[in-house]
């Protein structure tokens, strides 16, 4: 998601002169209420903006929950491994209770399937005396371990179930997200299709002027001549992996390798540097190390804005490599372009 820096609820001074310059304007979509003051493309902009950032948020909580199921249907397989093997075990042990039990009730001497599974060494179970009269103990030995099998597999079903029980309202609460994002993108589509042809090219103009006024503001701080310039191995590695991506489409949920949203680039550069770090902007924010703006590196995270709902991976010279929102592709653009929160480190 790409958007402008700018103060909550205000248009910086930049972005009024050139609103007021231009004389296309944008009518209101048909399906809202008729506004007799056309719109300015400022005005437009700053709706697409909170449409598409509504959108971010959602896909990043998507993308939450999509991690969280397929980390459930993993462990649901595991209880569900764990459990067959518990069933497997609790037959055999049924089975030689049963048999000790007929053996001891005859007087007999354990018979030569407890021995075996008693004895140390199976080879020699059958002239092992000791297991002989040591029947009574050793079949006590097989009813507590049979109790005890019970009680673990009477356990492990009641995980699975609540395990299923949370994935299916994890499935529930991505179905709810994806239907969000779905919704904020087309009514942002819907906008963007109600633009003539020259009025999409000014709105870019204007996008492109916010974009560099911001970096010229955040270049005047002094703030890129105490930046590091030089990367760690990895960095360079997650680098090199974000660049061979420029040009690719954002797909809001993917990660590639034929497309990506923000986090989706970003976690997968890491990840092609060896580094596993969280899959969305907001725990790459929570969790990863967090360092001073004029401090950061090339490879380095930077978050953006108050909810941490963007990022992006900074390459050098006051440059980002990030996956904007959807309609876009994956591209280089100013570091400052968008209100920074902050800075992580994922190789710390």
């Amino acid at each position: 998601m790409r958007r402008t820096l700018r103060a909550p609820g205000r248009r910086t001074a930049a972005t009024l002169t050139l609103a007021l310059a231009m004389t296309a304007t944008v009518q209101q979509p048909s399906r809202a209420a008729p506004d007799p003051r056309p719109r300015t493309l400022a005005e437009v902009r700053a709706e697409l903006d909170d449409l598409y950032h509504d959108a971010e948020v959602a896909t990043d909580k998507y993308n939450a929950a999509d991690e969280k199921v397929t980390a459930q249907q993993k462990r649901v397989r595991t209880l569900h491994a764990r459990i067959g093997a518990a069933e497997t075990k609790l037959g055999r042990l049924t089975r030689l209770a049963g048999a000790a039990a007929r053996a001891q009730y005859r007087g007999d001497s354990l018979p030569a399937e407890m021995q075996f599974a008693l004895a140390d060494n199976p080879e020699h179970a059958l002239d092992n005396a000791s297991l002989a009269r040591q029947a009574q103990q050793a079949t006590q030995g097989v009813l507590t371990a049979l109790t005890a099998t019970r009680e673990k597999l009477g356990t492990q079903n009641e995980e699975a179930t609540a395990t299923l029980k949370s994935l299916r309202e994890s499935r529930k609460a991505k179905d709810t997200e994806r239907r969000s994002v779905e919704k904020h993108i087309a009514a942002a589509e819907e906008v963007e299709s109600r633009l003539e042809k020259e009025q999409v090219e000014q709105l870019a103009a204007l996008e492109k002027k916010e974009a560099d006024d911001a970096q010229a503001k955040w270049v005047e701080t002094g703030v890129l001549d105490k930046v590091g310039t030089t990367a760690t191995p990895a960095g360079r590695k997650a680098i090199a992996f974000a660049t061979r991506q420029l040009g690719k489409p954002y797909v809001w949920g993917a990660e590639g390798p034929d497309s990506f949203d923000c986090s989706g680039l970003t976690s997968q550069a890491w990840l092609a540097a060896g580094r596993v770090i969280p899959r969305t902007s907001e725990e790459q924010w929570r969790r990863l190390r967090h360092v001073p703006v004029d401090s950061m590196r090339p490879g380095d995270l930077v978050i953006y804005f108050a909810d941490a709902s963007h990022v992006a991976i900074y390459i050098g010279d006051g440059r980002i490599i990030q996956a904007p929102r959807p309609g876009r592709w994956v591209y280089v653009s100013p570091v400052a372009s968008m209100e920074i929160l902050g800075v992580v480190r994922p190789d710390a």
